[in-house]
């Protein structure tokens, strides 16, 4: 019986040379950007001029948002516990998930699926929001805590249509927040994961991958953060106790059956 080995179409590392997606890895040190090299890993081949820039700013836009956000909330607090530096990285990142980080994920699939199930642009958008609005769902990439309109999400747009980048995905997204205007009667705006979300699926990356690009770029703003956590705040953070509330039961004591003394 043939032994199974584990197969992988990314990389061969050796004794010898290191292998990645069929090119050299010391041809591709100092010669490629980290962009052009994110891009080369995730999508199996080199991109072109304009697809390394609109990747390179797509990591830009999400590398950090503040002090306050989950992932990074997260990763200094565990920092100032005494977590060895990896340990609090890392601690951020398994704060990315279903609603904070996911949604490029989730916009991904809802922009990529529209298209397959309906060729007709508004067809596919009233598809996506009429049934959500109807059942009150929240439309992944959709609305802002902080924005009204996403700053971010406008200027990767702008970019995205300067390179060339810009198809059918973006124009389903940027009618899809119009539809969602019209039958919610406010404006929740494309944010920049949706933003992100529909320039990938335009770039050919499948929806599987939207974690990756907010990851990827998250990781360095964690990295900062962990630092500065380490070496200029005292250990132990901990939230004021006037940001805490007790709402349980009143004070009570315990029966006597359970007491032992």
């Amino acid at each position: 019986m043939e032994r199974p080995v584990w197969k992988t179409g990314i990389t061969e590392a050796t004794d010898e040379r290191t292998i990645v997606r069929g090119y050299e890895l010391t041809e591709l040190i100092g010669n490629l950007s980290y962009a052009q090299a994110i891009y080369l890993l995730l999508k199996g081949e080199l991109p072109d001029e304009n697809g390394a820039k609109m990747l390179d700013a797509m990591l830009v836009a999400t590398i950090d948002h503040g002090i306050a956000t989950p992932s990074t909330a997260n990763a200094r607090i565990a920092a100032s516990c005494g977590s060895p530096f990896s340990s609090a990285v890392a601690s951020g990142i398994l704060c990315v998930s279903e609603h904070h980080g996911g949604a490029i994920e989730q916009a991904a699939r809802m922009l990529q699926d529209g298209l397959k199930s309906s060729t007709a642009m508004l067809q596919a958008s009233k598809d996506i929001v009429h049934p959500a609005v109807e059942k009150k769902l929240r439309l992944p990439g959709y609305g802002h805590k902080v924005y009204t309109t996403d700053p971010r999400a406008v200027r990767l747009l702008d970019l995205a249509k300067m390179l060339g980048i810009s198809g059918r995905h973006v124009e389903l997204a940027l009618a899809v927040e119009k539809d969602l205007e019209r039958e919610k009667g406010k404006k929740l705006c494309l944010n920049v994961d949706g933003a992100i979300a529909a320039i990938i699926s335009d770039m050919g990356f499948d929806w599987r991958l939207g974690k990756a690009f907010f990851i990827i770029s998250r990781v360095a703003g964690l990295c900062a953060h962990v630092h500065e956590e380490q070496t200029r705040e005292k250990p132990y953070r901990r939230l004021p106790d006037e940001d805490c509330q007790y709402d349980g039961p009143s004070p009570r004591k315990l029966p006597d059956s359970y007491r032992k003394q």
